[in-house]
């Protein structure tokens, strides 16, 4: 039936659409429910018609053989491809999590893999996985292990005087329409506004659409076979396929999977939707539905849609706005263009032969079959159980799980924050006299190292923590993971908005005075402005940097920051922002926070108020990293950025340490002859080089 394989291409192109940033697909994830309504009608129809012509048989070995041969091959190659692909494809935090991923699909487990991970489909504060989308696979495959036992267990018949044919199909709807009643239960009573993943992925929640659809399949199996001749019947039919067409068609383009209605009712009422179409389909096969579906090219394209499918994610990760130079429809059309090319080639070379039993004429052909497909898949996701990830890897994942931690709001984590500038093994240092008002400035003495104290957030600790030791500079760590110095809330961070900061966060301005007062240090390094160009709530609306209101917020807070870090006689030096990028929309452009005009405003705003204060001088970190103002991921031969937004040890080792560092010595100037009768400062207990030795 060619109009079944014109659903499936509507519902692929739903996907695509949505997956692509497309502006008024925000509903086209709705193409999974159908895939799933289809699934079940099509499924238990095969089953029911094996039963009905076996005498009351179902060989559950050749099923299950048959699924496996469709569906394993193409799903391995694409496990094959992200784990060759992805360690130059993806940041190191990203590809450390593919191990699970991988395995998770191969068993056809994602879903409760992304459950456990802590995922949300919806949100994008975290990087998706390339094999985020087997999810769906893995609710359809634990749907093929355990329907066919179901399905045998209500249709199985003791003796023939007991129950009719009949009977046992209408149980069997019975129990399909029991089944979803209670998925759709479990949806609206799992479901939690801060956590949606667990509802959406869950197999118990999200299994109402393909029992709505095994339920259609045992009803049209009670009936006479053929197609409904009926006048009255036909147009009854298809008045329902209208409807349920314009629902879902609705439901694609105005809905959102944030909307609260989709998990109280309003997929079961998709799945019906879905389900009005086949069954106008199925039993009407000339009338509108069937021939609007079999126009060309739906057909052919719903033939391949499962492999579509699966490439089409890892395909838009990797031609991504950063790699290709587009966005937009551009991009979308390329991405689909190249989606559509692979998936082709792997239903002509692996899929059908393996499915069909079919010999490929030419040994080059016959290479890519299952056996080829199933050891370069295992030997994939071996080598990527196999390689432990590089210190490197582990600290740039370290920071961005920190940054995670902060944002979902764990307070160990806050805890853990203000512990790192409250050292134990470091002792207090020997006190400068000072002023009875105006601090004054350090100077540098003989065989004494500079103390500079570094605060920021997470940017800012890639920084202090990737530092080469120097003979000359006592490097401190004071940094705040995840906080800015702007304290307004609520903020938005990738599209999501946060209602709150962490403790950590809002009492910076105590935490850096406590590191102050027990360092002394001779330099404050600060590294800020990643938290200041995100949009903020001030005075009850939304605004940011570049808004006149806002930077007057932002000049405050900086002013307030130039006070503390100053007040001991240090001398302050304003770092300025890199340009970032780092996640891409869905359409391949920028979140606003790494918008380049954002950072630009920011930079601009803090030299305005360095100009301000003669102890305070600007240090143009963002040029360096950012030549010529814009992102970058290598400079000077170097790989600056690991994730578009932190830095490499490598990039600072490399790259920025031999600039930086002699700023540092170089901004305490050396102490006049006629004070070198103070006091000398007792040198601190341990230096920057030998934390870092000793972890």
């Amino acid at each position: 039936m060619p109009a079944l394989d014109g659903i499936r291409a509507v519902a692929v192109v739903g996907v695509l659409a949505f997956h692509g940033g497309v502006s008024w697909a925000t509903g086209g994830f709705l193409g999974v429910d159908a895939f799933f309504v289809l699934s079940g009608y099509l499924i238990t129809a095969l089953l029911l018609a094996e039963w009905t012509h076996s005498g009351g048989r179902i060989d559950l070995a050749a099923f299950w053989g048959r699924r496996a041969r469709r569906l394993l091959p193409a799903l391995l190659l694409v496990v094959t491809a992200v784990a060759v692909g992805a360690r130059a494809l993806l940041p190191p935090e990203e590809v450390r999590l593919l191990r699970g991923d991988g395995i998770a699909a191969l068993l056809y487990v994602a879903n409760w893999r992304m459950i456990f991970r802590g995922g949300d489909y919806f949100s994008d504060t975290a990087a998706p996985s390339p094999l985020e989308h087997t999810w769906s696979l893995g609710i359809e495959e634990q749907f093929y292990l355990v329907w066919p036992l179901v399905l045998a267990l209500v249709l199985f018949r003791r003796s023939a005087a007991r129950t009719s044919v009949r009977t046992r199909l209408w149980a069997l709807v019975a129990v399909c329409c029991v089944g979803a009643a209670a998925s759709t239960a479990a949806l609206a009573t799992t479901y939690s506004a801060a956590d949606p993943g667990r509802a959406y992925y869950g197999t118990d929640t999200r299994g109402a659409a393909i029992l709505v659809g095994a339920a259609l399949a045992a009803l049209l199996a009670l009936r006479p076979p053929g197609p409904v001749r009926a006048g009255w019947r036909r147009v009854g039919l298809g008045a329902l396929a209208a409807v349920g067409a314009a629902g879902f068609a609705w439901a694609a383009t105005h809905l959102s999977g944030t909307d609260e209605v989709l998990y109280h009712g309003g997929m079961a009422a998709t799945a019906l939707a879905v389900v009005a179409v086949i069954a106008h389909v199925a039993l009407v096969p000339s009338g509108w539905s069937a021939r609007l579906l079999s126009l060309p090219p739906l057909p052919q394209l719903g033939r391949i849609s499962y492999g579509v499918y699966l490439w089409h994610w890892p395909v838009f990760i990797a031609a991504n706005a950063d790699r290709t130079g587009i966005e937009g429809l551009t991009l979308f059309a390329v991405r689909c263009v190249l989606t559509v090319g692979i998936a082709t080639v792997s239903y002509v070379l692996v899929e059908r032969p393996v499915q069909l039993r079919v010999r490929p004429r030419r040994p080059a052909f016959a290479a890519t079959g299952a056996g080829i497909a199933v050891a370069t898949g295992a030997a994939a996701v071996v080598a990527m159980t196999a390689v432990p990830p590089s210190p490197a890897v582990a600290e740039a994942s370290a920071v961005s799980d920190a940054v995670d931690r902060f944002l979902a709001g764990d307070s160990a984590t806050e805890d853990r924050a203000e512990e790192r500038v409250r050292p134990q093994a470091e002792r207090p240092r020997t006190k400068r006299p000072q002023a009875a008002r105006a601090p004054r400035l350090h100077h540098r003495r003989p065989g004494q190292p500079v103390v500079v104290d570094v605060f920021g957030d997470s940017v800012a600790w890639t920084l202090v923590n990737y530092l080469p030791g120097h003979p000359e500079l006592d490097v401190r760590d004071r940094t705040l993971m995840g906080c800015g110095i702007s304290r307004t809330a609520p903020f938005r961070y990738a599209g999501e908005m946060h209602a709150g900061l962490m403790p950590a966060c809002r009492d910076w301005p105590r935490i850096w005075q406590a590191a102050i007062a027990r360092d002394d240090p001779d330099v404050a390094f600060i590294l800020a402005g990643r938290w200041e160009t995100m949009d903020r709530m001030l005075d009850g609306r939304w605004t940011h940097v570049g808004e006149p209101a806002f930077d007057a917020h932002l000049r405050s807070e900086l002013e307030l920051a130039i006070r503390i870090a100053g007040a001991g006689g240090a001398h302050v030096l304003l770092a300025t922002e890199p340009y970032n990028r780092r996640w891409e929309q869905l359409d391949g452009s920028l979140y606003p926070e790494d918008e380049p005009p954002r950072v630009t405003a920011w930079n601009e705003l803090l030299r305005d108020v360095a100009q301000d204060h003669p102890h305070v001088r600007v240090v143009e970190l963002g040029e360096r990293v950012s030549p010529g103002g814009r992102f970058t991921w290598d400079v000077g031969g170097y790989q600056v950025r690991s994730d578009g937004l932190h830095l490499t040890p490598s990039g600072v080792q490399g790259w920025i340490a031999p600039w930086l560092l002699p700023q540092l010595v170089d901004a305490v100037p050396e102490r006049a002859p006629a004070d070198l009768s103070r006091r000398p400062r007792q040198r601190p207990s341990w230096s920057h080089d030998e934390r870092l030795r000793d972890g």
